[in-house]
């Protein structure tokens, strides 16, 4: 059994935008003593702006912390942490996709 290069490449942008995501909102929330959410956008102004690019990449990280939170302390279904878990999955695959890119154009 073979597999096929094109699913190499996308289980490497998986796992690259969930290891991604997870070093993003870590280091932000080292360096700025805030946790990482979504709610960052929500603070107007320069601030706003200036956490675009750490929320879309930090995104399946924050979905499935805030997923996984619910669901311990609040009792969402089971079917919700299930779709919460596709929608990270399927962002972590574009934002790996983004980051390997970067790193081709790079020469990394």
């Amino acid at each position: 059994m073979t597999v096929q290069p094109a699913a190499i490449e996308a289980l490497q942008s998986l796992f690259l935008g969930f290891a991604f995501a997870g070093l993003l909102a870590s280091a932000f929330e080292l360096f700025t003593a805030q946790r990482a959410d979504f709610k960052l956008l929500q603070a107007g102004g320069l601030v706003a702006v200036a956490s675009v690019p750490v929320v879309i990449f930090s995104a399946p990280f924050l979905i499935l912390r805030n997923t996984v939170h619910g669901r311990q302390s609040g009792g969402r279904p089971f079917s919700l942490l299930m779709l919460a878990g596709l929608a990270a999955g399927i962002w972590s695959l574009v934002s790996g996709r983004v980051v390997l890119d970067l790193l081709h154009l790079l020469g990394a």
